[in-house]
């Protein structure tokens, strides 16, 4: 499975990178009780993109995705913006409430699928090349030889819309 997750409010928020250890702790806790694998995943500041390996059966994602956004909302200090109805709901306002997702189709989509997520931040340009990126599956990748270090270099995966 494929998704994006974004915070509620993305313009000028770098909360995400900033707190990039608080969201890694949230993944692990959540992964501890409620098996998946991460395939491929890239953090910006402001959203996030992943492909995620369920265990047979396994199709709570969604169950997956609330305690996620929950543990790192209970990490961060109250203060942003709230709605009347989230506010209503005793809800904090950190995360959109709604992801994307998308199931794999076969192969070709998968391997287009990681090639966007680690292109991601070129994309966006919050870096020149993919390399540079530090919040990404990319670098395990490179290490494991399936993309070379220099891979994404003068290619534009731009019409690739992935979730945005």
């Amino acid at each position: 499975m494929v998704f994006t997750v974004n915070l509620a409010e993305r313009r000028g928020k770098r909360l995400l990178t900033d707190l990039v250890d608080v969201l890694r702790t949230a993944f692990t806790n959540v992964k501890r009780k409620h098996p998946f694998k991460i395939d491929a995943v890239v953090i910006l500041p402001d959203h996030l993109h992943c492909i995620w390996t369920l265990p047979e059966g396994g199709l709570r994602f969604s169950t997956r995705w609330g305690l996620i956004k929950t543990h790192f909302s209970r990490q961060i200090a109250k203060g942003e913006r709230i709605s009347k109805s989230r506010e209503n709901r005793g809800e904090r306002g950190l995360w959109q409430r709604r992801f994307w997702e998308h199931l794999i189709r076969d192969e070709t989509d998968y391997r287009q699928h990681i090639d966007y997520i680690h292109w991601n931040p070129v994309k966006h340009g919050w870096v020149r090349c993919v390399k540079d990126w530090p919040h990404s599956s990319f670098h395990r990748y490179v290490i494991s030889g399936v993309y070379a270090e220099n891979w994404g270099n003068g290619i534009d995966l731009s019409d690739m819309a992935v979730g945005e």
